[in-house]
């Protein structure tokens, strides 16, 4: 089967480059090349003299050693390196399911954690979240929905794009469901680093299953998006062979800057994503008192983890039109829950950037009719 069009990707591709003040970011505050080179002595000259040949297909053992230290369980050749979190999902899904298996997939989600595994064929249940029950996933719906022919449950945490964080207790029972079934577990972990209290940080599913697959990427937590590296953690040797045979029709191997840099700032793993933590946390402060501002527009649920949330309008308007309104008449944009295939009464804002309490401060006055 085809696949769909990446309805999230398509929608910010009219505007992500236009638009003066973007409110929807889903990633956090980036470094210059000029800073990142400059957290250690010798790394621009390093840098410098780097060879730009080919690259192992696996991924540099450098950085895969580096990444191996977020993981308690796993060693450097447990993990696999992809060009951002997307490719590391589309291999996976088609190395884990075939035509007519059943996946059961939480829902909103970013729409390559359904959408490939429906192009290949396969049956997909969504697990659907409610902001009536404040994002919490509900546990008892994910029994109903696992059977023994599920071959996959596709979890997301922190969550894209509500911010809802799974509690421990949580996370163990979809563990155990999905052992019971003898399915996989999928587990997209790309804002893991960003929990605001660090006694809410899960362990990685990849560490905690056998059949567990945990995958992170540098866009996210640490703002490095241009790097392009992600990477897949499973403890399944006979998955990371198919992902690695099903890569040599994709990228092959990932880009030798990207590798080097991704390293440095692994390296410097607490400075970066403590700043971006400062960062949240600042500008979550200003989105609550701006919220409670305007209850009479927006109901909002507050993040509990990560960079981004997901209130509801209230004015019956619906959603992709406020954002195209909005963002043609105020320059500031917002991301409709249109672009996640989950209604039309909700919008993603992201709040990991230095410059978000300027785009709020201008939403905030076309909302109060200040700008034309």
């Amino acid at each position: 089967m085809p696949l769909h069009d990446f309805k999230l990707e398509r929608f910010l591709a009219q505007y992500e480059f236009s638009a003066p003040h973007l409110l929807c970011t889903s990633d956090c505050e980036s470094l210059h090349l000029a800073d990142l080179l400059a957290m250690e002595d010798g790394a621009e000259e390093r840098f410098r003299d780097l060879w730009l040949g080919y690259t192992e297909s696996t991924g540099s053992p450098e950085v895969r050693r580096e990444v191996a230290r977020m993981y308690s369980t796993l060693g450097p050749d447990e993990i696999l390196l992809t060009a951002g979190a997307e490719e590391s999902i589309y291999l996976c899904m088609h190395a884990m399911l075939h035509p007519g298996d059943h996946a059961v997939v939480m829902s909103p989600a970013y729409q390559s954690l359904h959408e490939v595994a429906r192009s290949i064929g396969c049956r997909v249940s969504p697990w659907t979240l409610r902001d009536e029950d404040g994002w919490r996933p509900d546990i008892e719906a994910l029994k109903d929905l696992v059977t023994r022919e599920t071959e996959a449950v596709v979890i997301n945490t922190p969550h894209n794009p509500t911010g809802c964080h799974m509690t421990l207790e949580e996370f163990r029972a979809v563990r155990d469901i999905a052992e019971d079934a003898g399915a996989w577990v999928f587990s997209d972990e790309v804002y893991r680093l960003l929990e605001y209290d660090p006694a809410d940080r899960l362990p990685p599913m990849a560490d905690i299953y056998e059949k567990g697959v945990s995958v992170g990427v540098m866009s996210k937590a640490f703002g490095l998006a241009g790097l392009r590296i992600g990477w897949t953690a499973t403890q399944d040797a006979d998955l990371r062979r198919r992902v690695a045979t099903l890569k040599d029709y994709t990228t092959i191997c990932c880009s030798a800057p990207s590798e080097f840099l991704t390293a440095l700032a692994l390296r410097h793993t607490d400075e970066i994503v403590g700043r971006n933590l400062g960062i949240i946390r600042s500008n979550l402060a200003l989105l609550d008192a701006f919220f409670a501002r305007h209850t009479d527009l927006f109901n909002w649920i507050r993040p509990t983890a990560g960079a981004i949330g997901f209130p509801r309008l209230l004015t019956g308007e619906s959603a992709e039109d406020f954002a195209v309104r909005t963002v043609q008449a105020s320059g500031v944009l917002l991301l409709p829950s249109t672009a996640y295939e989950y209604g039309d009464s909700h919008f993603r804002v992201g709040f990991a950037r230095t410059d978000m309490p300027a785009a709020l401060q201008t939403f905030e006055d076309y909302l109060d009719g200040k700008t034309a």
